[in-house]
């Protein structure tokens, strides 16, 4: 099987924070902007089932707001035609405050994970 990693937004934003710059989320105008390029790529690449991790990519497959709680562990149909699967950035992990919180949401993490890899077969 076939794992391609690419961004959803492919410019980097920030705001900066003393010395620090610190990633900001893209708006709707950028990623409507850089969503022909995750089309092409797709495209060109002809995958079987693609993985949005996190809000802003599954709003690129997609074409809208996505509530990640309420799409994930369970296969999509993206406009294209193929498979898609949601779950979480992997930045949330690190966020949580919680140990046992962040425990559960890891092994949520993988599952989403263990799913998308089982649509292929």
């Amino acid at each position: 099987w076939l794992v391609y990693v690419t961004n959803a937004v492919k410019h980097f934003k920030y705001e900066q924070r003393g010395k620090r710059r610190i990633h900001a989320k893209p708006d709707t105008g950028e990623i409507t902007a850089c969503r022909w390029w995750i089309e092409q790529e797709r495209m060109l690449i002809r995958l079987q089932v693609t993985v949005a991790l996190g809000a802003t990519a599954a709003r690129s497959l997609l074409g809208r707001t996505v509530t990640i709680g309420k799409e994930r562990g369970r296969p999509l149909q993206l406009p294209d035609g193929g498979e898609g699967w949601i779950t979480v950035h992997p930045s949330y992990l690190l966020r949580l405050p919680d140990e046992a919180q962040k425990q559960d949401e890891f092994a949520r993490f993988v599952e989403d994970l263990k799913l998308a890899k089982a649509a292929l077969g």
